[in-house]
């Protein structure tokens, strides 16, 4: 445990904006030229995520997991977030800052992002509503990581070396070195410090291990980021990028020392919604 430091009582930083990029929601543009053209992708487009929705009765983004109880669906993807402004206009959040006070975010699942970090359950649960979605109850986000062959890691029953994004350093110890744990300093004291998951080693992109999924089509469900559930107590699953067998092995990994208001930069989520 001396050098794998993710969770604890961390005293949050003084609220700041990060770095910000217009985020491009409307998609690219299609055949034809001009307005016109751009007109008849927008239409194409549509029709393709209704149709997907209608087959499957789940977002394009989504996973279609049958159980005893009926369908859901779960991201594919571990969720990065878009700030609603009060105008309705929305932009990219940075994934390596915590959400401001009083903020509204909205979650997306997306590949080839960072995810986001530095989110406690109540953020993600406010998230996944503003997505007509919703955090995963704890049985669905295990049945989605074991997949339909009941692996301990989704895709095997032991962990194969680097198929997953658990091999990584620590932020803490690259960053603050001996100091972080100095008798007059504790170590959660850094633990929402921006620049971790911004080291080399660390955080990885959405879907940049693709074989770190099983037969449902989710990515990263074990490594990475710890991912929050529906726990009014506070819970998350999966292990992070620097341990995915401290608290159980692979979709077994449990951690519930912390409220669901805690955060740090190991802490991220996904969604879940009832199938259509």
């Amino acid at each position: 445990m001396a050098t794998t430091v993710a969770c604890g009582a961390a005293t949050p930083l003084p609220e700041q904006d990060g770095p910000r990029v217009t985020a491009n929601l409307g998609g690219s543009a299609g055949s034809g030229s001009g307005k016109e053209g751009a007109t008849k992708s927008g239409r194409l487009a549509r029709a393709g995520r209704e149709q997907k929705t209608l087959d499957t009765g789940c977002a394009p983004e989504m996973a279609p997991i049958d159980q005893r109880t009926g369908r859901f669906c779960i991201d594919r993807w571990e969720a990065s977030l878009v700030d609603v402004l009060p105008t309705g206009e929305e932009r990219a959040h940075s994934p390596f800052y915590p959400v401001a006070t009083g903020a509204a975010v909205r979650a997306v699942s997306r590949p080839n992002v960072f995810p986001q970090g530095y989110i406690s359950a109540v953020e993600a649960q406010q998230a996944c509503t503003r997505a007509s979605k919703r955090l995963c109850k704890p049985s669905e986000w295990r049945k989605a990581c074991l997949g339909p062959s009941t692996l301990v890691y989704g895709y095997a029953n032991r962990a194969e070396p680097k198929r997953c994004n658990d091999h990584g350093r620590s932020p803490i110890l690259a960053t603050f070195g001996s100091q972080a744990f100095a008798p007059s300093r504790h170590a959660w004291d850094f633990m929402n410090t921006p620049s971790l998951n911004q080291l080399d080693g660390t955080l990885a992109k959405t879907g940049d291990h693709p074989g770190c999924t099983n037969g449902y089509g989710v990515y990263d469900m074990v490594g990475n980021l710890h991912e929050w559930v529906a726990d009014p107590s506070g819970t998350f699953y999966g292990g992070y990028y620097q341990d995915t067998k401290q608290h159980g092995e692979g979709c077994t990994y449990t951690t519930n020392a912390h409220a669901a208001s805690y955060h740090d930069y190991s802490t991220g989520f996904r969604c879940c919604a009832d199938a259509k």
